[in-house]
């Protein structure tokens, strides 16, 4: 399999620069993951005209963005082959959504007896919410 993976950088306009005379590398993605040129595109156009409350108005902008959100939540549930788009939720990072599993699924989930895995070169951010489990569950 050919990976393009140099049509696939130009996509994203930060790789387009040079450190210490070399492509930039970035790697420090779950903390701030970089955004391809279609995602800025697209960001920019919502902020400038479209941005309004999502599920909390009943004005014009509002409604227009909860439909795009709500169309946006069933492409990804289809993309990913989910059985509803109510499978879907949408957090900020990856920090928040392993919060939302350890203090969700696993409260409910995960109890006294049970072994929680994680890599020893895991992130604090992924590290810590397991921790807090594991004692609150005796796990």
């Amino acid at each position: 399999m050919n990976y393009p993976i140099e049509r696939i950088r130009r996509d994203f306009p930060v790789l387009a620069q040079q450190v210490n005379g070399q492509p930039l590398a970035y790697l420090d993605s779950a903390a701030s993951a970089q955004k391809p040129q279609a995602v800025i595109d697209r960001e920019v156009a919502f902020y400038s005209n479209e941005y309004a409350a999502v599920h909390r108005g009943i004005h014009t902008l509002s409604a227009q963005a909860t439909s795009a959100m709500e169309a946006v939540r069933e492409q990804v549930a289809r993309y990913i082959n989910a059985a509803s788009a109510e499978e879907i939720v949408f957090v900020r990072g990856t920090t928040e959504a392993i919060n939302l599993v350890a203090n969700s699924y696993g409260s409910a989930f995960i109890q006294a007896g049970d072994n929680i895995l994680i890599t020893e070169m895991g992130h604090y951010a992924n590290i810590v919410p397991w921790q807090m489990l594991a004692e609150r569950q005796g796990v």
